[in-house]
């Protein structure tokens, strides 16, 4: 039971994060920056307790990229919750980077090879784009405007993905350890995090949001850390589908907690579509 609950927190953390971050407010740019502010602090300190190995250039350039990437993909999520919202774009979010990762694990990693591994894996891919279709439904009465927004937070959501996905297989590529990373990819998020903010308007890439955002990096943090403890005591496949349990609480709290407002129709294809989606999501963590 105990490692049930372990495989719970990064679910919870991942899904709290959006969350706080709405809350506290701010532009794009401070909740990027005080993401991965937060997230520096906390590997500073995962660092005290745990020295990499060896330090050497395949883990440091690898730990960068990864980083750098995964702060492309932060920005641009960030950026789809202010276009779309969370409930809607959190479901969305989750199911691409499935559908990519999956897809690079299959066809770079050679990650399935027995029939069972494909009917449970193909049958999870319908399963997430008719997910991801579900959530990103809305009513033809709504405004033109509307329509635009959700085309721009689609597109905008499925490069944050790319970002996303490049970050979770790196590492793997690479073949470096998870704990060994996290310091060297923290340095990566916190540079990647001032490059691609400077590119907006107006940054305030200090600013006073910014540091208040420091609180939704170390939901981030938390998250990052107890998955690996969680693929440790569970093993990979439960670890995994446990910690994709977040979408249900970023959608709901969504719904709930930031009073997104959505008409009758549309909420109930949203939640269908998060049904979808988690199931897929299950799905993939049977074929690991």
């Amino acid at each position: 039971m105990g490692n049930i609950l372990l495989g719970l927190v990064p679910a919870l953390m991942w899904g709290l994060q959006p969350l706080v971050m709405q809350k506290i407010g701010g532009k794009a740019t401070n909740q990027q920056m005080g993401m991965s502010m937060g997230t520096l602090l906390f590997s500073v300190g995962v660092l005290l307790f745990h020295q990499p190995t060896e330090w050497n250039a395949n883990l440091i350039i690898a730990s960068l990229l990864c980083g750098i990437f995964w702060s492309f993909g932060q920005i641009n999520q960030i950026k789809s919750f202010h276009i779309i919202g969370v409930s809607r774009a959190m479901p969305i979010s989750t199911g691409t980077q499935l559908l990519g990762t999956t897809l690079v694990g299959v066809l770079y990693f050679r990650e399935w090879t027995q029939a069972m591994q494909f009917v449970l894996g193909i049958s999870a891919l319908v399963l997430i784009v008719a997910g991801v279709a579900f959530t990103a439904f809305q009513e033809k009465e709504e405004k033109i405007g509307s329509e635009i927004n959700m085309k721009r937070g689609m597109t905008i959501l499925i490069v944050s993905s790319a970002g996303f996905v490049l970050y979770a297989v790196i590492p793997r590529i690479a073949d470096i350890n998870g704990w060994d990373a996290v310091f060297p990819q923290a340095i990566g998020m916190f540079i990647g995090s001032i490059l691609f903010c400077s590119f907006e308007k107006r940054p305030e890439i200090f600013g006073r949001k910014s540091f208040q955002n420091i609180l939704t990096g170390l939901f981030f943090a938390v998250a990052n850390v107890t998955i690996m403890l969680s693929n440790e005591a569970n093993g990979v496949a439960l670890g995994f589908t446990l910690s994709q349990m977040n979408v249900v609480v970023s959608t709901v709290g969504g719904l709930v907690v930031l009073h997104e407002t959505k008409t009758s129709k549309e909420l109930k294809y949203t939640l269908g579509g998060l049904i979808l989606v988690l199931a897929g999501g299950i799905l993939i963590g049977m074929t690991k």
